[in-house]
């Protein structure tokens, strides 16, 4: 089993958390599994960026973004050069550190920010 560190989000996880996670699970399916209920509105599908993270420690340590994320990931709200579609990012056996952005761009066209 691989940590994963999940920085408090005001919303999603306010005190924090810290999981389990499958190697060969994706972020977004490990936030799922453990109560964490982070925004995904295309089901997975690397179709949307609601389930967009920053990956604070352990980065290098994922596979890289294919193109399909690289360009989605260019309209996430907050993008940093540490960012990640959690449906996309397969985690292996390094730790990491994950911050789950303020808002989600479907937050931000509602009003929500």
């Amino acid at each position: 089993m691989t940590q994963i560190i999940v920085l408090p989000h005001v919303e999603v996880c306010p005190d924090g958390a810290v999981i389990e996670a499958e190697p060969g699970q994706s972020i977004c399916e490990a936030l799922l599994a453990n109560g964490i209920e982070i925004e995904h509105s295309c089901e997975m599908s690397c179709a949307c960026t609601t389930c967009h993270v920053i990956v604070r420690e352990g980065f290098d340590s994922l596979p890289p973004a294919e193109e399909a994320e690289e360009d989605l990931l260019d309209k996430a709200w907050g993008l940093e050069p540490q960012s990640r579609l959690s449906c996309q990012a397969i985690v292996k056996d390094a730790p990491l550190v994950v911050e789950i952005p303020r808002y989600s761009i479907n937050m931000a066209r509602e009003g929500k920010h």
